[in-house]
């Protein structure tokens, strides 16, 4: 069986390069690239693919905010994660996300090949340090329904953060969004109460630290 593949990334020469090493494999094709993570999103449905691999800092929508939106808008599709972070955060964050592995690029060459057939097989993959029976205790327990590790935002405070940061103003983060301006700016208040901050730089600052926007 040969795997279609979607591929996204930000930047052309990552694409390229991640591009040559899956189809070096034969049971490996890429059928679309996309540069943002909206486009991933569209494709996603367009063109119905075995795997997404999502770049976790993406234009527009992030990797993990793209891998939610795959996964209600085109469930059949696997999506994995393809990370420069080497963190907890954004492991925990990839599985709440729904992917079924997690790559650091560094190691891309070594390990992204294994990660797709492993998303395929529908068994988790996570870069090398990370130990399995703490993937299989995350999903144990969020099968059983219990409390696993939460970001601070919701998702919807997760998207006006990096439009914000971005250089959107409220009014055009209200029409992109398709919300009322008063439901923006409350977000935005919401937003700086948790986090304990002042002013659009600060929440640029944490946008950079969350992977929401590239520096």
């Amino acid at each position: 069986m040969t795997v279609r593949i979607l591929l996204a990334d930000d930047h052309a020469l990552v694409r390229g390069g991640i591009r040559r090493i899956l189809e070096a494999e034969p049971d490996l094709t890429v059928v679309a690239e996309a540069a943002t993570g909206a486009e991933a999103v569209e494709l996603a449905r367009a063109t119905v693919p075995d795997l997404a691999i999502l770049d976790v800092s993406m234009p527009r929508l992030t990797g993990l905010q793209a891998a939610r939106e795959i996964a209600r808008r085109a469930p059949s599709v696997r999506t994995l994660m393809l990370s420069m972070h080497d963190n907890e955060q954004y492991f925990f964050a990839a599985l709440q996300a729904g992917a079924c592995g997690y790559v650091l690029k560094s190691a891309a060459d070594e390990d992204l090949v294994a990660a797709c057939r492993a998303a395929i097989r529908n068994e988790p993959f996570l870069y090398a340090g990370v130990a399995g029976t703490l993937v299989r205790d995350f999903l144990d327990r969020m099968r059983r329904g219990e409390r696993v590790p939460q970001g601070v935002l919701t998702e919807r405070e997760e998207e006006v953060v990096k439009l914000i940061a971005e250089g959107y103003t409220s009014k055009q983060i209200a029409a992109q969004l398709v919300i009322s301006h008063k439901t923006v700016e409350r977000h935005r208040a919401n937003v700086l109460a948790k986090l304990g901050m002042r002013d659009r730089t600060e929440l640029t600052r944490y946008a950079v630290r969350a992977g929401l926007i590239e520096p």
